[in-house]
């Protein structure tokens, strides 16, 4: 059944919303149309200081940046939180070189924490061996000794049938209106840990057999690169670099009729300084210490193929320009309001679980000791969820990560009691496109373990525009592909809900503290054949 129907029959039966601070909404928007300064400060964190992977030296400038930022405008304690990450690794410089049957340059990037190559880089034999299971490795055993191994399945070219480019309209927001069931996978992250595993037993496997370096297959056509790697707790053996699409099925149609040689050169740089990533926070202070905070956030690391503007720079700076313009208009809320610029999300959101270990919740940790040293996605099925001292002091929490594109509503996370205050809260915002509340959750960002912990987190909806088709974790993920109306906009819907839920006279509704939940299907069999 459409969810609209429960949200109107939850919303029936609950007292009317408290109207929007009108005149506050109108110096908001005000400030952040004709005095904004969005667009200046996503310029700054992409052309400037440009891609910013956790522990980078691009991100220590960014975190360092965005503090002084949050001081200039007269927020109050701003700091940074620390947590346990791993080591630093930035690149200087890659190249693929193609030496026979004939000589050109290939495009190429080194993959994230992969080690360098010697000075000059590594000429060898190309073999193209594809594997993407252990039971792979038998049929390339003995084969491999001093070779550039290419271990993609050289992908067919896909059709393009969707636009490249998107704005929502009223139909495509309205799929999202429908509840979905709560689902705790009773495999506990069991697709996501083998992933993360299969690149550790294929580095064993190459080093031992005497593998040289390898090579990858971009996962998107048209020259697009990406590079990202998840093995920042445990450095590889071996140097690896990602080709465009083209490129490697270049190599792999060459490999199919004689022999290739390639010289591989990846210049990448560990540091072991400081294995803390940081989380940078600020407030503008509330009257009330009772009452408690609303927060807002975006995670400010990024992969280094491009600038990380979209993903998540952006969000970034929508959340400063939605704390520049409160403190300019001088506000004085009721609850605090705390800006949140996380560290370490494309990983796997590690700044902001740990802020929520830290502040808001906990969970017993995995008892497989291998999955308790990965990211906070295998303790979503560890209970009990106890509740730390901000638990009951967080109003409300609205995340912005999915790229540059015009706010069109939000996502109610299935929390059926906040959709009335959430809608009149958006109401004046109907002129600008962005007054929708649909009931589906959004994943694989930092409000997600808020959210499943029964806490009221939310994501904003925006339009895609070429986000996930083109920029999204890609080369060309730079400034051009914003829109400075957009930044504008989310920043003044950003501010305004902030400033509402500061005011509010209760906080935004939760729901029910999770506990573990039964099996979904208990009759559902696993095919045998998947499990590896």
């Amino acid at each position: 059944m459409r969810a609209f129907v429960a949200l109107m029959l939850a919303s029936a039966a609950m007292p009317a919303a408290a109207a929007p601070d009108l005149a506050m909404v109108a110096r908001i928007t005000d400030e952040g149309m004709n005095r904004g300064e969005v667009v200046e400060t996503i310029a700054y964190l992409t052309d400037r200081i440009g891609p910013r992977m956790t522990n980078s030296p691009g991100m220590r400038m960014a975190e360092r940046w965005t503090q002084d930022k949050f001081k200039t405008w007269g927020l109050s304690n701003v700091r940074t939180e620390g947590f346990d990450f791993g080591r630093g690794w930035s690149i200087e410089g890659a190249s693929v070189t193609l030496e026979s049957p004939r000589r050109m340059s290939l495009r190429t990037i080194p993959v994230a924490w992969t080690p360098a190559t010697p000075t000059g880089g590594i000429t060898a034999p190309l073999v193209v061996a594809p594997m993407s299971k252990p039971r792979h490795f038998a049929e390339w055993a003995g084969k491999l000794k001093g070779k550039i191994v290419a271990i993609s399945l050289p992908r067919t070219p896909a059709d393009a049938t969707k636009p490249g480019f998107e704005r929502l309209d009223d139909k495509a927001i309205g799929e999202l209106d429908e509840y979905q069931q709560p689902v705790t996978s009773p495999d506990d992250g069991d697709g996501w840990f083998k992933y993360i595993q299969f690149g550790k037993q294929l580095d064993e496997f190459l080093a031992k057999e005497g593998a040289l370096g390898w090579v990858r297959m971009s996962y998107r056509d048209n020259g697009l690169l990406h590079g990202e790697g998840y093995q920042h707790r445990d450095t590889p053996k071996l140097t690896g670099l990602e080709l465009t699409a083209e490129d490697y099925r270049r190599l792999a149609r060459l490999a199919k009729t004689g022999d290739v040689t390639l010289t591989i050169n990846s210049q990448v740089k560990f540091d072991d300084s400081d294995p803390n990533g940081y989380n940078v926070l600020a407030d503008i202070m509330g009257s009330d210490p009772k009452a408690g905070y609303v927060m807002a956030g975006a995670h400010l690391d990024s992969w280094v193929a491009a600038d990380g503007a979209a993903d998540n720079g952006a969000g970034s700076a929508v959340v400063m320009e939605a704390a520049r313009i409160l403190a300019a208009l001088k506000v004085k809320p009721k609850r605090t309001i705390r800006f949140a610029l996380w560290s370490g999300e494309e990983q796997g959101l590690w700044g902001s679980s740990n802020y929520i270990e830290r502040h808001l919740a906990s969970r017993p940790a995995n008892p497989d000791p291998v999955k308790a040293r990965l990211s906070y996605d295998f303790r979503m099925n560890q209970y009990p969820i106890e509740k730390k001292a901000d638990y009951n002091l967080l109003a409300a929490y609205f995340n912005i990560d999915n790229g540059g594109g015009k706010v069109r509503g939000i996502h109610a996370e299935g929390n059926f009691a906040a959709v009335p205050t959430l809608q009149e809260w958006l109401a004046p915002f109907a002129s600008m496109g962005a007054d929708k509340v649909v009931a589906s959750p959004t994943g694989g960002t930092d409000h997600e373990f808020m959210a499943a912990m029964g806490l009221p987190a939310f994501q904003f909806i925006q339009d895609p525009l070429d986000y996930e088709t083109t920029v999204h974790h890609s080369s060309v993920d730079t400034f051009d592909h914003l829109r400075p109306q957009d930044l504008r906009q989310a920043s003044v819907i950003l501010a305004s809900l902030l400033w509402e839920a500061a005011n509010a006279d209760k906080p935004l509704p939760a729901k029910p503290l999770p506990t573990k939940p039964k099996m979904t299907d208990p009759f559902r069999y696993v095919d045998p054949d998947k499990k590896d």
